[in-house]
C-alpha cells in the first residue's frame, strides 16, 4: 500500500508532516494492507489567509484492488481533526465494502 500526501498552495507540506500522516494512515488501515494498492490524501484550506472555523479540509482516496476508488471528505478546525475524521470514514467505509464482498 503506497500513501500520497497532497497540499494545496494554502497549507506548507513538509517532511514531518508526510511522514506523520504516512504513518498513521499505514496503522490505522493495516489490516486492509493487502486489499488496496495506493491511498491519496489531499489537505487544503478553503479560505487561504482568512480565518474561518471548519476551513481545513482532508480528502482521502483509498484504491482498493479490482474496486472502484474510495472517497471521502472531512471538515475541521485543524488539518489533524480533519485527517482523523476522514481516516475514520475511510476505514467505516473499506469495511463495509469488505463485508459486502465477503457475504456474496
Amino acid at each position: 500500500m503506497k500513501v500520497q500526501i497532497n497540499t494545496d498552495k494554502n497549507i506548507e507540506g513538509s517532511a514531518r508532516l508526510e511522514s506523520y500522516f504516512a504513518a498513521e494512515t499505514e496503522k490505522s488501515l493495516d489490516r486492509f494492507q493487502d486489499k488496496i494498492t495506493r491511498v491519496e490524501i489531499h489537505f487544503g484550506d478553503e479560505n487561504g489567509e482568512k480565518f474561518s472555523l471548519h476551513d481545513k479540509k482532508c480528502v482521502i482516496e483509498v484504491r482498493p484492488v479490482k474496486l472502484q476508488p474510495i472517497t471521502v471528505t472531512e471538515h475541521a478546525e485543524s488539518l489533524e481533526k480533519a485527517f482523523s475524521g476522514a481516516l475514520a470514514k475511510a476505514k467505516k467505509s473499506l469495511t463495509t465494502t469488505f463485508e459486502k464482498i465477503k457475504e456474496h
